[in-house]
Order: structure tokens, then sequence, then C-alpha cells
């Protein structure tokens, strides 16, 4: 019996479409059977934000950040021709045309796949997120535990 395969995938991104690419690969790694973790880091812990506003304890700037940052994986923006906010929904719409999976519905077959969606402790402290204020599905770990899966892993990617 061969041992199972593991891909690892930094997102420090929290741009929709680079996003997306995080998942979309994610999920096929799953898919062709490889345990696979998504390792959320700075933007990219967006992804993983709840859309709805959730009441917790903040200091002034970690308020700031909550409020600067995009509530969600669908209020990101893109990584070229965002266009003041118009580009998401451009794409989004050219997406729909073409039955491309929309990021939030990648996100939900990732965790039905049991892919796992670690959010970075390190940076939840330094923005200030809650872990309230992410998905219930959302796994915590610091950069060791990263680097302990990417040592195994046959794929480690920086989205």
């Amino acid at each position: 019996m061969s041992e199972q395969k593991k891909t690892n995938i930094i997102l420090f991104s929290g741009d929709y479409d680079k996003a997306m690419a995080a998942y979309i690969i994610a999920n096929g790694a799953a898919a062709y059977d490889h345990e696979v973790t998504i390792f959320h880091t700075f933007w990219g812990l967006n992804a993983l934000r709840k859309d709805e506003p959730i009441q917790v304890k903040k200091t002034l700037l970690e308020k700031m950040f909550g409020k600067i940052m995009p509530r969600g994986p669908e209020k990101m923006g893109l990584s070229n021709m965002n266009f003041a906010g118009i580009g998401p929904k451009l794409i989004k719409k050219i997406m729909k045309k073409h039955n491309a999976m929309p990021l939030i519905d990648l996100i939900e077959m990732a965790e039905e796949q049991d892919i796992n969606l670690v959010a970075c402790t390190m940076t939840m402290d330094l923005l200030g997120l809650n872990k309230a204020e992410l998905r219930e599905t959302s796994q915590y770990a610091g950069v060791a535990a990263y680097l302990a899966d990417a040592e195994d892993g046959g794929v480690n990617l920086f989205i």
C-alpha cells in the first residue's frame, strides 16, 4: 500500500482570483486522494472570515483592521482589473455564464472533502481576528505546524 500524497498550500493573498486558484487546486488534489491543507495567513485569512459582523472585544487598531479587510470571500477584490469594485462583479457574471463555481462554493466543497482549512494564529493575533469571526470548520495553527506538514508534502504552493 502506498503512502498518501500530501498537498500544502499557503494562501497569503486576499485576492478573489488567487484564492479561487488555491481552492481549485486544493479540491482537485483532494479528488486525487491527496491529504490537503490550506494554510491561510495574512490577507488569505479573509477567505475564512464570516460575512456577518461578530461582536468581539477589540482594540481600536484591531477594529480598524476589521473594517478595512473584506468580510468573507465574496467581498474580496481581484488582483488585477478591480476597477473600484466593478471587476469582481464582472468576473462573477462571466463565471456564472460559463458555469464556473464561485469561491464560496469552492470553500464549501473543500469542507465537504475534509480539506484542512488552517488559520495562522500569529497573523490572527497581529490583525486582531478572533476565532468567532472565522468559519466553524477552521483549524488553528502556527508556522511550526505548517512546516511539519510541508516537510511531508509532495506538493507545496505559495499563493
